[in-house]
């Protein structure tokens, strides 16, 4: 939704960071597969090829508060894509919120509202 307000280095931050986040349960759900075709295509990076950056390298490029933002929001939407919320996803979660400095209650804010866009767009 707001991932083309990122800066061009944060974007392709955001797509390795995307795609570790799908991968992390071990497959790459064809929910997940989706909502990551549309973050390429709406950033314009359809050719991008991920690099394979470790999380940590990746994290360092967020530097502001509405990208940290931004990003947390799309990697809860890839998340939910598929419905469940596994074990490993948490992790890495906790992760980001640790590194971006997020408040328990500023990170349930972002979660529900990110829980409200997803009933709305699902097809009814």
């Amino acid at each position: 939704m707001f991932l083309d307000e990122l800066q061009p280095e944060e974007k392709a931050a955001f797509l390795e960071l995307a795609s570790l986040i799908a991968k992390v349960d071990g497959k790459l759900s064809i929910f997940e597969h989706t909502v990551f075709k549309k973050y390429r295509e709406e950033m314009g990076f359809e050719e991008y090829q991920v690099k394979g950056l470790a999380i940590e390298e990746i994290l360092h490029l967020f530097k502001d508060e509405r990208s940290k933002n931004i990003v947390l929001a799309e990697i809860l939407r890839l998340i939910y894509a598929d419905g469940v919320f596994q074990e490993e996803e948490q992790e890495s979660i906790r992760l980001i919120k640790q590194h971006f400095g997020f408040h328990p209650n500023e990170f349930k804010s972002l979660k529900d509202w990110v829980g409200k866009i997803k009933e709305l767009s699902a097809p009814e």
